[in-house]
């Protein structure tokens, strides 16, 4: 009979063994699951931020071109008639675009307000 409760004994306490086992290698298998978690989420952190640095390089490179084409256009407008890029006054600043609107007013004989088509 004491055999029979000690081999029972043995029986619990290899069982316990066995479940301690078992939980440790599933907390460990959720660690090693984290740690993938949270290198995946860097990664996708590193490539946002590469792909954000693109993109502003490339905003301030068309920026950069877009600058050089405006001097350029403004260096031909200079070019075609320099009394439009120098001086000031009231045409200064605007590319030399003469102020002709005293000599061609806007018609105002049969004007009517626009209207407001509250259907579309």
């Amino acid at each position: 009979m004491q055999a029979v409760k000690d081999k029972l004994g043995e029986m619990t306490a290899m069982k316990k063994v066995k479940e301690e086992a078992r939980a440790e290698e599933k907390a460990e298998k959720e660690i090693a699951k984290a740690r993938a978690d949270i290198a995946h989420e860097v990664r996708l952190a590193k490539e946002a931020e590469a792909t954000m640095a693109h993109h502003v390089a490339k905003a301030g490179e068309i920026a950069r071109t877009g600058e050089q084409m405006a001097n350029e256009q403004l260096a031909k407008l200079r070019e075609s008639d320099p009394a439009a890029g120098a001086g000031s006054g009231a045409g200064a600043g605007r590319g030399g675009v003469p102020n002709n609107a005293a000599a061609n007013p806007l018609p105002t004989t049969n004007m009517s307000p626009p209207t407001y088509n509250k259907m579309s």
